[in-house]
């Protein structure tokens, strides 16, 4: 199995970045795919974004255009690079990750960090 570590949250005004990042460890990196969740006071979480085992990033809606994915194979860790956040954005957003199989990803993330906190003012 693998364990995930995020760091990089932190309080920024409304227009700032932060970058976000997510170190694996326990397992091989590459049999996994990764994801970045997030979980905002009160609200359910959701996917924020992800990458498919063919490397191609998917983005939730409210971020598109604003953050980006990223992973570094070689140090077995995921980014989200934030821009433009705006106070919707302020929530403990988690890193997650699924099994690699042939031709995908397994549904459902199996594996969580234990959270990062952003939290954006106006």
């Amino acid at each position: 199995q693998v364990q995930l570590v995020e760091s990089g949250g932190g309080s920024v005004q409304s227009g700032g970045s932060l970058r976000l990042s997510c170190a694996a460890s326990g397992d091989t990196y590459g049999y996994y795919c990764m994801g970045w969740f997030r979980q905002a006071p009160g609200k359910e979480r959701e996917k924020v974004a992800d990458i498919d085992s063919d490397g191609s990033p998917s983005y939730a809606d409210s971020v598109k255009g604003r953050f980006t994915i990223s992973q570094d194979n070689a140090k077995n860790t995921l980014y989200l690079q934030m821009n433009s956040l705006n106070p919707e954005d302020t929530a403990t957003y988690y890193c997650a990750a699924r099994a690699r199989v042939a031709g995908g990803c397994v549904d459902g993330y199996v594996y969580w960090g234990q959270g990062t906190e952003v939290t954006v003012s106006s």
